[in-house]
Parts: C-alpha cells; structure tokens; sequence
C-alpha cells in the first residue's frame, strides 16, 4: 500500500473518553468529526487508530468488547463512505506489558502501535500524520517520523514539555484538522494552495 496516514486517538479525537465495554451507540464527540474525516479519506490519507485501552489491563472489560466498538466504529463511518484502514490498541495500563517481565511498546508515547500498523499496512510513516488531544500522542508520533497535530479539546492536563513533545499544528477540531494537515502537505509538494481556497474550508 505505502500511502501516506492519519492516525487518530478514539478517545477524546473521535468520540467522548471512557468507552463504555459494549460501546453499543457509538457518538463522535463533535458533529463535525464525520465530515473532517470524509474530508481527508477523499484527499487520499488512509485513516488509521491507534488507541489505549488501559481498562482491558485493568479487567474492566475484555479485549473481544472492544472489537465490538471497532466493528461500530467501521459502521458508523461506512455510512458517511468513509473506510477505516486500520485499529489499533494498546491495552496496557502501565508500560508493563500483560507479561510482567516484558516492556510494553505500545502504550503511548512509545511509537509501537505506529510502528506496527506500518509494518503490516505498509505505511509511508514520513508522509503521515497522528492525531490526538493529549501530548503523549503528540510524543508517539514524533518518535514514529510522523508530523503531529494536537486537537485543542481540553484533555491535555500536565503539559510536561519536551523537544518531541510539541506539535507541528494545532486545531481545535476534526474538520480544522483535517484542512491544516491538507494545506501543510500541499505547500511541503509545492502545490501552494490559495488564500481565498484556504478560508472556504
């Protein structure tokens, strides 16, 4: 495949923290999420997840729940004809992995989840972005050679800073997103993109 990507956090970038265990309605946190997605699927990024789910480790529910909010997920976004390429999840609560005497990799901010969804999909992770509301999504994406962009939603509670902590861009939603991470990649291939195009978005 080698496509260029878009990875994004359930909880807090696509719908409200704290899935329930059998996520049976499942409610973008904004209404426009749907449309920041369709936005960017149509532009040619692949939509990947890549999300902690600590509450498996913690035996709140199990990892065959969480398939059932993966399946809803990709139904609820066959209906705006947005296909999902990928879920990811990491369901850790430490970084401790299910093995006491082995390292997780996949809980955020290490890249593993990335990592893996690159080497299995085939992504081009230089031409990719991660999505999320929190830094250690930031983080995570930095270390996997992805660009970043943190969604201003108000999770983000310690802001402890470093070198690959900072974001490439900030919005304040799905669909700002979405037309930022679309602008940016037009200007770094040359194809500058006009002011008045710009402020329709």
């Amino acid at each position: 495949m080698n496509r260029r990507t878009v990875f994004l956090d359930i909880d807090g970038a696509l719908a409200d923290n704290h899935l329930p265990a059998a996520h049976v309605d499942f409610h973008w946190i904004a209404p426009d999420v749907a449309e920041g997605l369709r936005a960017l699927h149509q532009a040619g990024y692949g939509l990947v997840v890549a999300t902690h789910q600590a509450r498996i480790d913690q035996g709140w529910f199990s990892s065959e729940a969480l398939t059932y909010t993966e399946i809803h997920l990709r139904l609820r976004l066959a209906t705006v004809d947005v296909p999902l390429t990928g879920f990811y999840y990491c369901p850790h609560h430490t970084n401790k992995g299910q093995d006491a005497g082995v390292s997780c990799i996949c809980r955020k901010p290490k890249p593993g989840l990335l990592m893996q969804a690159a080497c299995e999909l085939k992504l081009d992770l230089g031409s990719s972005w991660m999505i999320g509301d929190v830094l250690d999504d930031v983080e995570a994406g930095r270390w996997a050679g992805c660009k970043t962009l943190l969604l201003t939603t108000g999770k983000e509670t310690e802001w402890k800073m470093t070198d690959m902590r900072w974001p490439d861009l900030i919005a304040d939603n799905l669909v700002e997103a979405a037309h930022l991470i679309m602008a940016s990649d037009r200007l770094l291939a040359g194809g500058l993109m006009h002011p008045a195009e710009f402020d329709d978005k």
